[in-house]
């Protein structure tokens, strides 16, 4: 039976790192804390993995405003208590907690299908306590369900980085077989955004510096790799090595200004550059708008994705077209790699339970 909001207190607590000396030098504390309280149509999950993603460095630098104490984004558990009013949702059901934690579902960009945009979405670790702790409270109507044939360590990179691969290559409506340019494509982002650009059919450039990131975006599955180091026009070497032609679409995981720049240069007649790169707060992007009014070139903002998107991203790893490739760490080696993830091969997953 669920247990209901009196018993929590009387169950065990929870350990946690918690972010102190937010800023340029943010580090984690391990700490035992206080079980949360559920409210009536909230379910508490137990979390085994979370992974570590970008965002989560920026939060903790202190570049997208003041974070929670706890951040993370990309949890896979368990259901191990409900609210008293929550009836939909079962003990033991595997979920994910994703950077999205609950939409308002009735203002205009909700009603227009786009719960990512809604003008009262709450983020976790920006605005609710996030996945970097073994206990964290989601509302019932915004779980994630997730299969149970894949490992929690494959899961936890969808449920950021996989599905903001995902969402915005749908979002670029590039035709299959056409070439994608996929900029800073040896990230957490850009890696997965490589297989799956190759999983839904198109022909993929990866854009990035150095020969070990070659390697990676090569082993990703990408067919060309050009290297912004030692390239200074990105334009004239992606008609060098296609033949002539010009790509349908740019994905930027980078978040850089430059690289925004170079890969508007990249895309074709009428084709789409996406955007999924943070960029600092003091870096601005510029370009002439003859840049898009000449060519018919479409520039679109994409943030994560929805509920539905996350689901349709796992069949692509359940079917093994896409693997994420992880390294798994313990909560207390947080600190020995968070600020390293740039240099790991592979997603960071951080193992919190189980």
């Amino acid at each position: 039976m669920p247990h209901n909001d009196t018993e929590q207190e009387l169950l065990p607590g929870q350990r946690a790192a918690v972010l102190v000396n937010e800023g340029p030098d943010f580090s984690f504390k391990i700490q035992s804390l206080d079980r949360p309280t559920v409210g009536p149509k909230e379910v508490l999950v137990e979390l085994e993995v979370t992974g570590i993603c970008g965002t989560d460095l920026a939060l903790a630098a202190g570049y997208l405003g003041k974070p929670k104490s706890i951040i993370g984004h990309e949890g896979v558990g368990r259901i191990i208590a409900v609210g008293s009013a929550s009836s939909s949702v079962a003990i033991g059901q595997r979920v994910g907690v994703g950077w999205l934690r609950d939409s308002c579902g009735s203002c205009r960009p909700c009603m227009l299908g786009g719960e990512t945009r809604c003008q009262l979405q709450i983020f976790s670790g920006r605005m609710v306590e996030g996945t970097l702790a073994t206990l964290t409270v989601v509302p019932e109507r915004y779980i994630v369900p997730l299969p149970e044939d894949l490992s929690a360590e494959q899961l936890a990179p969808i449920m950021c980085a996989g599905v903001t691969a995902y969402k915005a290559l749908k979002c670029s409506d590039a035709s299959p077989g056409s070439w994608v340019a996929i900029s800073g494509a040896a990230g957490g982002v850009g890696a997965l955004a490589v297989q799956y650009a190759k999983a839904m059919g198109y022909r993929t450039i990866a854009i990035d510096g150095g020969e070990i990131p070659k390697q990676k975006c090569l082993d990703a599955g990408a067919d060309i790799y050009l290297d912004y180091e030692k390239e200074t026009d990105l334009k004239a070497a992606v008609t060098r090595e296609t033949n002539g032609t010009l790509c349908s679409a740019a994905i930027v995981c980078a978040g850089s200004a430059p690289a925004y720049e170079a890969a508007l240069t990249c895309v074709d007649y009428f084709g789409t550059l996406v955007g999924v790169g943070i960029t600092p707060p003091t870096s601005k992007v510029a370009f002439h708008p003859l840049a898009l009014i000449d060519t018919g070139i479409k520039i679109i903002g994409s943030m994560v994705g929805s509920r539905a998107d996350i689901l349709e991203a796992v069949e692509f790893v359940r079917r093994g077209l896409v693997t994420p490739k992880t390294v798994t760490i313990g909560l207390d080696e947080l600190n020995q790699h968070i600020k390293k993830i740039n240099e790991i091969d592979g997603k960071l997953v951080v193992r919190l339970s189980g």
